[in-house]
């Protein structure tokens, strides 16, 4: 069923790894109302935001009722003179994978090496056959350490617009995350996708879309981060994505992955009990429990 492989991520509670990204809740707060929502399980956040220890980060897990799914790892994949094997390794070790009889997920982001998402430099064709080669090593890595790797598509990444998603696609193996909110905004259609290309993908982040703020995201017009404290993310079925076909397309051809629930938010301050991020994903959950119905 639907609602049992429906997990959080702590960006959906401004949980963020870019300097000076907003107010960071802690993991008491946001586990907490994770599992008052009926999660059943969540994406570890950035580097310290759960703790290094994989016995203390299980034990932390299991007491909000929650199973891991895995991470994000923005790693530098397109330079020649940089090897991201080591890094890779380094997230690896801190699953807990000895622990853990799940499956995880290594949730890849091809980062240009600087904070933030609001600007990247050009690839050129020696940083592209880097990108791609790397791309296939650290999915075997990972698969020999018994996890699936895939490539999330991301916004201020050297992977973002849709001929860079399609150039993944024709020159590497690695599945892909479906993050509906980045790839609209990168040009690509998140339910075509879905639809043509549903043996790629082996992870979903679901996001609703304001369209017009991620056209001018795409188009120069203002930056990402603005576009998020804007509010360019919507709760499920409340923007411009087609949620529910990509929902339905993905079922239909035996998807049996993830829909991680993943709103983007910047925080100025701790918000009051039972309010703040918590409103906005529990909409999202009762937008999937309709579907489910």
């Amino acid at each position: 069923m639907i609602e049992d492989r429906v997990a959080g991520a702590p960006i959906s509670w401004g949980v963020c790894e870019v300097p000076g990204w907003g107010h960071q809740l802690a993991p008491a707060r946001v586990l907490a109302e994770m599992r008052a929502l009926g999660l059943a399980a969540t994406e570890f956040g950035p580097d310290g935001f759960l703790p290094s220890s994989p016995a203390e980060r299980a034990a932390l897990l299991d007491g909000h009722g929650l199973r891991p799914v895995g991470g994000f790892a923005p790693v530098v994949l397109h330079d020649p003179d940089r090897d991201p094997l080591p890094e890779v390794r380094r997230i690896l070790s801190g699953f807990g994978l000895e622990r853990s009889n799940q499956r995880l997920t290594l949730v890849l982001a091809a980062v240009h090496g600087l904070d933030g998402y609001d600007a990247r430099p050009a690839l050129g064709a020696a940083g592209w056959a880097a990108l791609l080669g790397n791309l296939d090593r650290i999915g075997a890595v990972a698969a020999e350490a018994g996890v699936r790797a895939v490539l999330h598509p991301h916004v201020g990444t050297m992977v973002a617009r849709s001929d860079e998603v399609r150039r993944v696609l024709d020159g590497s193996s690695i599945p892909l995350c479906l993050d509906t909110g980045h790839l609209l905004i990168g040009g690509t259609d998140p339910a075509g996708l879905a639809a043509h290309a549903p043996g790629r993908i082996a992870h979903v982040h679901l996001k609703d879309v304001d369209a017009g703020l991620a056209e001018a995201v795409r188009k120069g017009a203002t930056s990402y981060t603005e576009a998020v404290r804007a509010g360019v993310y919507r709760p499920l079925g409340a923007g411009d994505v087609d949620i529910a076909g990509i929902v339905g397309s993905l079922e239909g051809a035996g998807y049996d992955g993830w829909y991680v629930l993943e709103q983007d938010v910047v925080l100025d301050a701790e918000p009051a009990p039972d309010a703040g991020p918590i409103t906005d994903v529990r909409a999202c959950v009762d937008f999937l429990a309709g579907l489910a119905a």
